[in-house]
């Protein structure tokens, strides 16, 4: 009876973000504006990166994979939401929204790693800048940017395993904008615990490590930069980690808040907003946080710009 329930739900019903209906147009009109400035500014990173040779270094191979990953992880979410404001597309079918939520699950758990991997190579970089060219090879880097990848595509490979187990015969309507794991759990008529368990243990270990990694990192560049004489050294080390640790800071605290806090004590609209948070605001914010203030981004810009004019 219950596998018969379950293939009955062949598609879902998004509810979406809630709002009043005059808000629907202009709410439309600046996601749609934050979806184009996000697709423009993390492509054109990319493109910066890959055409000048002085950006040809580990630590702008972490960034131009961190803009990659954030136009994966908003264009995973936010095509769907848009339809969905549209007023036209509230339906999702079954198999469309377990592609959905692999597919965000992959590009969000990779930009948890990847910022972890770039704290790592700013540790390095400044705490043992002789070392940097032996540490940080180009082998070195590709092993972590891979990692990286495959790290997200296994732990979406679990929870999507873990999906699977579940049927749906309650309801077929998400509260939610998009495909995610809780929402899903919540109008399942299977026990979920194991689901939520897995969910704690994986994402929360996910987390943790690569916040520890994170705050590690930059305790020991903070300390080495507190011994140095150089000011022009000081303040250009704390240029460049102050914009990765900003970054970082807004990524996690709605990531945390998501996964590890507890599901009971929150409600669909505070999961919604913070899930709007990374998935949308985040991916935009990244390339103006790291594009001003880095003065070789800007300069490699300028240099691109004239050689167009």
């Amino acid at each position: 009876m219950e596998m018969k329930n379950a293939t009955l739900v062949t598609e879902f019903a998004l509810t979406g973000l809630p709002y009043k209906p005059e808000w629907q147009i202009p709410l439309f009109l600046f996601f749609m504006a934050i979806y184009l400035t996000t697709i423009v500014g993390n492509l054109g990173l990319i493109t910066l990166i890959r055409n000048d040779p002085h950006l040809h270094i580990p630590m702008y191979y972490f960034l131009g994979n961190l803009a990659f990953v954030d136009v994966w992880l908003s264009s995973s979410v936010t095509p769907k939401m848009l339809a969905n404001l549209s007023g036209n597309d509230k339906m999702i079918s079954f198999s469309e929204c377990m592609i959905q939520f692999f597919s965000f699950a992959i590009s969000v758990t990779t930009e948890c790693f990847l910022l972890a991997a770039m704290a790592y190579d700013r540790y390095v970089a400044i705490c043992k800048p002789l070392l940097y060219p032996l540490i940080m090879t180009t082998r070195r880097c590709i092993q972590l940017l891979v990692l990286s990848f495959v790290g997200g595509i296994l732990h979406a490979i679990i929870h999507e395993s873990f999906l699977f187990r579940l049927t749906f015969c309650n309801s077929h309507i998400i509260h939610h904008f998009y495909c995610d794991v809780i929402p899903l759990i919540k109008i399942s008529c299977t026990d979920p615990s194991i689901n939520y368990l897995m969910l704690f243990i994986l994402s929360g270990s996910i987390q943790v490590f690569s916040i520890m990694t994170i705050i590690s990192s930059y305790t020991l560049v903070l300390l080495t930069i507190l011994k140095k004489k150089s000011e022009k050294g000081a303040n250009k080390a704390f240029s460049t980690c102050g914009a990765h640790l900003l970054s970082v800071s807004l990524y996690y605290g709605p990531l945390l808040f998501m996964y590890v806090h507890p599901a009971s004590s929150k409600t669909d609209d505070q999961d919604m907003i913070f899930s709007l948070f990374y998935t949308v605001i985040i991916p935009v914010l990244n390339p103006l946080i790291y594009s001003l203030r880095n003065k070789q981004v800007i300069d490699a810009l300028r240099k691109m710009l004239k050689r167009n004019a």
